[in-house]
């Protein structure tokens, strides 16, 4: 236990440069939460009645930050401020997890059994991400400010939004990020030559049927549906050419 404290103490250091010595650190109200809840959750995990339950709502007056006693926490944890932050009964937690203020590790709908979030080794989660169900936060992983999650998220991903959706994958041996929009992508790339190839059909066919007079009347317009499945795809003044802007940054999809 007493190296698990000592971790904690240590995560304050690492990711806190306003933490200068010891004395401030004693001062956190995320330390001081995640003390008592160890003390909560080994009460609970021996089927102590009542006290966990206390001591998890004397925390919260103290702190502002709610955990239950039942969820399973790692060492290194560090909650940055922390005011408003909640974390659920089912919820797990590695090692050396960083949150920050107003996030929400919660559940969705009253269904029993495991109901909230698994959250692995270094993940980190910003201010006032809401990560909902029974889905699991990759190691590594960084969850935008804001964010709404429902979703698993991929190991050593970044995920923003709402809903959150992925938008950089980082390399966990050298650090070099690479956002979605440079990542390759086969599929649209096959479908954008697809386009293009149909629309010079088309442009040589209308020259034949210009050229021997052939009536045009019962041709068919364009489908409605169809055009706006090419713009998702950036084809948008449907002469094939594509708005590559749209296209990477993930318009539609």
């Amino acid at each position: 236990m007493l190296c698990v404290i000592r971790d904690d103490i240590r995560a304050i250091f690492l990711n806190d440069p306003a933490a200068r010595n010891l004395a401030e650190v004693l001062l956190y109200p995320g330390l001081h939460a995640i003390l008592l809840h160890r003390l909560a959750h080994a009460l609970w995990r021996r089927g102590v009645p009542f006290i966990p339950r206390l001591i998890s709502q004397i925390s919260r007056f103290l702190t502002g930050i709610e955990i239950h006693p039942g969820a399973v926490i790692g060492r290194g944890f560090f909650i940055d401020h922390g005011m408003g932050v909640v974390i659920g009964e089912t919820t797990e937690i590695g090692n050396w997890v960083t949150l920050y203020q107003g996030v929400t590790l919660g559940g969705t709908g009253k269904q029993r059994g495991k109901r909230h979030p698994t959250v692995r080794d270094g993940a980190v989660i910003g201010v006032g991400a809401i990560v909902l169900g029974a889905i699991t936060i990759g190691e590594g992983a960084r969850i935008g400010g804001g964010a709404v999650v429902v979703k698993d998220v991929p190991p050593h991903t970044t995920a923003v939004g709402v809903p959150a959706r992925i938008v950089a994958q980082r390399d966990p041996h050298t650090g070099e990020t690479r956002r979605v929009e440079y990542l390759p992508d086969p599929e649209g790339e096959m479908l954008r030559s697809l386009r293009a190839k149909v629309l010079e059909l088309e442009e040589r066919l209308t020259e034949l049927e210009v050229a021997t007079n052939h009536h045009l009347e019962h041709h068919v317009e364009e489908d409605a549906l169809a055009s706006q499945c090419w713009s998702a795809l950036g084809d948008t003044n449907g002469n094939g050419a594509v708005d590559e802007y749209g296209y990477v940054a993930g318009d539609g999809i």
